[in-house]
């Protein structure tokens, strides 16, 4: 402080003594990385600015503070990262500082004024170099930050961001990932030991941050650096082992692997060799001149012509000239405005990971580049992406951020705004730019604009078609069985991209079903599932339908919880004997489906698990049911206790004595378990909902015939009504149901296991001896004995 004091005193001293004299003020160094043709400061400014930052250390009059635990957290994996791509710091901090300008170019649309006046109304991002004090400075005139926005931004982030990108970093270590989780700006601790963020809002003064990433970071006003108008800059003290980056051609292939597709203009301040002209030496001139001598005639008197020419210019030669200027690095038009034939596959890449931000190897697995006109005129791009989200379904109904961003005639409005698409599609990625839409009027307002209703109803058509072409184009999802040996390259790469969409997204598909109505034919389309024909591949509804038997009337499917357990299910038994095709449905969210999509191609879907089973007529049923009506009205009673609905004669039992199906409407078995499961359900409100449970049996299988036979003869017996309650229950049980008294049922199980060991019923479980447990004293009397027998005995032995 007292050297800022003495220092404001000398200035104070220059200026009152040199106020007559107008002398120009040295400026800061170009290469220090202030902003060219800024404010100009002096000398002793300039030269404390510069011992700052060659120190490295934080400012004594500056604030201190603490980071957030997690945010320490974070960057000690980010400062002891092995990894070896440290080249994203560039990437981040350029995202971030489009975001900024985004920001106040979106305010400039109500407000003018924000955006200032000259230099500072240039939406742009700058980038320069200092090689000789390893400095590299990022300059943007986005909306800036105010000392509450630089210590609530880069002091503490959501607990959630870093938990789930350090949970990530564990399993895959793919540091690529830290943009998605909001967490980018700390990737500048991969390059750089000390980093200073200097930034300037309109509502504020300009503030210094600075950290060394020891856990503490630091805030002063800044009164050191040239105003910057409004903005931030950022820069880095590298590492002595990251010096590759101060080299400009490393600058620019980052720049153009990563931000090609930003929206706004980025400039290196670049060196640049010229060609210039200056006063040659004499004794270069008479060198000259005797070589000159040495020409042809005819070019002698062509050099006597010059030579008079020359007599009244001087003699000059052209030397290289370093020279530095600043170079547009993304030159790009924006890809949607350009015509979709025009642009490549790999621009689509390269803009995919630009938008996403995902840089990893794999491409997006479709995208629709279309133009919409008419009514309401807009330019979209949506992309499939190559994988789902780590969170994409775990706060599916609560989370309101849209993947898709919002331009209206080229400004950016909004990454959050989540009217262009449904819920089941907001997997997919991509921007929307509309001539339509009003730029000057409030989000709130623009829900409810007509238009987009229009622009939804038009991107949900075009996203489904670009779904359906990813199906149609693989072949693998070719209805034909025949195989082309000559495959080309491109269905090599195609090959199995349906497979791997419906893995990733296809309960977002099931979603839809559930959620749109309108679209839920073209949705259906898409669904896929493994059935006891498919061979453990993936098979369309189209695909089964083809493949249905004469006569078949229905789509048969069954749920349970895996596709082993319903292979051995005792509902397809009938089915599978009569070469029936069944669909096997494992996802929860599959019993849910099935209650909206009733029917597809006129076919209704049947569950094979309910009532209501059709296999065609058989001629002996009348007489089946006739000569077993007296055992399952006696059954039916029997199980009075059980709320069995009815007991009927099953037509689809092969191996089996008996199941217990639901009534038609009712929940299944499966569903039944998955609404049990649930955190805050509540039993006494299910019971309404649970289907009527009827008892179907084999009336060709023995054990059925032989409990006929002792129906008849004694309907009293007691053991007949065991084994009727027992049988009962283990078809309950097979059937997918939960036991409400497991314990009665083991208690049968144990009588049987009697019955077939001749036991008698009532022999009686011996009871174990209770030994007295001795006195402590009496127990310690006899180690005592027992030690000294043990003694004797050794005596003896001697």
């Amino acid at each position: 402080m007292v050297l800022f004091a003495s220092l404001g005193r000398n200035l104070q001293a220059n200026a009152e003594g040199d106020s007559e004299e107008l002398v120009d003020p040295p400026k800061v160094e170009e290469k220090i990385g202030a902003v060219p043709n800024g404010l100009s400061t002096d000398a002793d400014v300039a030269k404390r600015e510069s011992e700052s930052m060659s120190r490295k250390t934080l400012r004594n009059n500056a604030e201190k503070f603490e980071f957030q635990a997690e945010v320490s957290r974070l960057m000690d994996i980010i400062i002891n990262s092995l990894y070896s791509n440290k080249d994203i710091f560039l990437r981040e901090l350029i995202s971030n500082a489009s975001d900024a300008l985004d920001k106040i170019r979106f305010l400039s649309l109500t407000d003018k004024e924000v955006l200032g006046e000259g230099d500072d109304a240039k939406l742009e991002i700058q980038i320069k170099l200092d090689k000789e004090k390893k400095i590299i400075s990022l300059r943007d005139r986005g909306i800036g930050m105010t000392k509450e926005d630089l210590i609530k931004n880069l002091g503490t982030i959501a607990k959630s961001g870093t938990s789930a990108f350090v949970e990530k970093m564990q399993t895959s270590g793919d540091l690529n990932l830290i943009g998605q989780f909001g967490v980018g700006f700390y990737s500048v601790y991969l390059v750089a030991d000390y980093v200073e963020v200097i930034s300037k809002h309109n509502d504020d003064k300009q503030y210094v941050w600075e950290s060394k990433a020891d856990g503490a970071f630091a805030i002063s006003e800044d009164v050191w650096n040239e105003p910057l108008g409004r903005g931030t800059e950022i820069r880095l003290h590298l590492r002595d082992e990251a010096g590759e980056y101060l080299d400009e051609f490393k600058l620019k292939d980052l720049v153009k692997k990563y931000s090609e597709f930003i929206n706004f203009p980025i400039h290196l301040w670049a060196s640049k060799e010229v060609d210039v002209e200056v006063p040659a030496d004499e004794d270069e001139s008479e060198e000259e001149e005797k070589s000159e001598t040495t020409s042809s005639e005819e070019e002698e008197e062509e050099d006597s012509e010059k030579g008079e020419e020359g007599e009244k210019k001087p003699k000059t030669k052209t030397v290289k000239e370093t020279t530095y200027e600043w170079e547009l690095l993304n030159d790009v038009k924006a890809i949607w405005l350009r015509n979709p034939k025009e642009v490549t596959e790999e621009e689509y890449a390269k803009f995919y990971k630009s938008l996403a931000k995902d840089f990893s190897d794999e491409k997006p697995m479709a995208w629709s580049h279309f133009n919409a006109e008419g009514d309401v005129e807009f330019k979209a791009v949506l992309f499939v992406p190559p994988k789902a989200p780590h969170d994409l379904y775990e706060s599916y109904y609560n989370a309101n951020k849209s993947n898709l961003k919002l331009y209206v005639r080229r400004v950016f409005i909004s990454d959050e705004f989540d009217e262009l698409l449904p819920k089941y599609l907001s997997f997919l990625k991509g921007l929307v730019d509309s001539d339509t839409l009003p730029l000057n009027v409030s989000r709130e307002m623009l829900q409810q604009h007509s238009s987009l209703k229009t622009i939804k109803k038009k991107l949900i058509r075009k996203a489904l078609d670009m779904i359906r072409k990813i199906a149609e184009e693989d072949p693998d999802e070719s209805k034909d069985d025949k195989k082309d040996i000559d495959a080309s390259n491109d269905d090599n790469e195609k090959k199995g991209q349906y497979t791997k969409f419906w893995n990733e997204f296809g309960k977002s598909i099931k979603l839809g079903i559930i959620e749109d109505a309108a679209n839920r034919n073209r949705l259906a389309k898409l669904l896929r599932f493994e059935s006891t024909k498919s061979d453990g591949k993936l098979t369309s509804l189209d695909q089964y339908i083809s493949r249905m038997r004469k006569g078949q009337k229905d789509i048969f499917y069954i749920t349970g919880t895996s596709k082993e357990q319903l292979a051995k299910s005792p509902f397809l038994e009938r089915l599978t004997k009569k070469n029936y095709e069944v669909i096997l449905l494992t996802d929860p969210v599959d019993e849910y489906l099935m209650q909206y999509l009733m029917d597809y191609e006129d076919k209704k879907f049947q569950n094979v698990s309910k009532e209501g089973l059709k296999l065609g007529k058989d001629s002996k049923d009348k007489e089946l049911k006739e000569s077993f009506k007296e055992l399952t009205k006696w059954w039916k009673g029997a199980l009075a206790s059980e709320n069995v609905d009815d007991v009927k004669i099953s037509n689809r039992l092969a191996d089996t004595p008996c199941v217990v199906v639901t009534s038609k409407f009712g929940w299944s078995a499966n569903m039944e378990r998955i609404m049990q499961s649930q955190t805050l359900s509540d039993a006494s409100k299910q019971a309404y909902m649970r289907g009527k449970r009827v008892l179907e049996i084999n009336p060709r299988h023995p054990i059925i015939k032989e409990l006929r036979e002792r129906v008849v003869k004694d309907s009293e017996d007691e053991n007949v009504k065991q084994t009727a309650q027992l049988m009962y229950q283990t078809a309950l049980m097979e059937s997918g149901f939960t036991l409400t008294d497991p314990k009665d049922f083991a208690s049968r199980i144990y009588n049987s296991v009697k019955t077939s060991l001749d036991i008698s019923p009532d022999a009686a479980i011996e009871e174990e001896e209770e030994a007295e447990e001795p006195e402590s004293e009496s127990k310690e009397g006899a180690d005592t004995t027992k030690a000294d027998a043990d003694a004797e005995a050794a005596k003896d032995e001697l």
